[in-house]
């Protein structure tokens, strides 16, 4: 949609007429005025995501990379599952670690009752460097139902798609790939992190953030807190 044809926010917000028991007038209009840059924020998100989308065809993968299942060996051609678009994510739980990243895990934890849904667009995989029988396990104990998980057991993928830092220990990674007349090619992947972040703001992965803790922490007053983030137990 053309933006200079859309309804200003401001007005927009001025139409809604939503009002809760006993606010102030005060309230009142600061509510409204954070209901039209919430509109705006809609707004500039369609944009980004149109914007995405408009990418053009991003590297070829010319590997077809090999990874172990629970349902044995499988290739990353295979992981598209007859789909044409491919999301992996790259967990922070390698051969080095003998429990996930915390943070990672509620994500995941978060994702497992969508994956169905999901899959109804896209493939998914989960993808990590310990061997299948600990990430099989891990999800047992986790309790997570639908969560595809592979163990990349040679490194190839988690190397080539930047989920192993310049330490050789584990990064996070999002990416998304296609697959158009046969051929299969990265389109698009978070980049923001470290050297991206404003000061004083935690360095998100992306915008919107992919995790649904961070979304609901952020209604409420209090925030997010610079010093606390998600335990694998409490």
């Amino acid at each position: 949609m053309d933006d200079q044809q859309l309804v200003p926010a401001a007005v927009l917000a001025a139409k809604n007429g939503v009002r809760f028991p006993n606010e102030s007038e005060q309230y009142r209009i600061a509510r409204d005025a954070l209901l039209a840059e919430e509109i705006e924020l809609r707004r500039h998100i369609e944009r980004v995501a149109r914007q995405r989308r408009a990418l053009p065809p991003g590297g070829e993968v010319k590997k077809d990379y090999r990874f172990e299942g629970a349902g044995g060996p499988i290739s990353f051609s295979e992981l598209f599952a007859g789909k044409d678009t491919l999301i992996v994510y790259s967990y922070m739980f390698g051969p080095e670690r003998e429990r996930p990243c915390p943070m990672c895990t509620s994500l995941l934890s978060a994702w497992d009752g969508e994956v169905p849904d999901i899959q109804q667009r896209a493939a998914l995989a989960v993808v990590a460097r310990s061997p299948i029988g600990k990430l099989l396990a891990f999800k047992k104990e986790r309790g997570w139902h639908h969560l595809p998980l592979y163990s990349d057991t040679t490194g190839d993928y988690s190397r080539d798609y930047h989920a192993i830092g310049k330490g050789g220990g584990d990064d996070p990674a999002y990416n998304v790939f296609t697959r158009r007349d046969g051929t299969i090619r990265h389109f698009w992947s978070q980049e923001m992190g470290d050297v991206t972040s404003d000061p004083g703001e935690d360095p998100r992965g992306g915008a919107p953030d992919l995790m649904p803790l961070w979304t609901l922490i952020d209604t409420t007053p209090e925030g997010r807190a610079p010093d606390w983030y998600p335990k694998l137990s409490y």
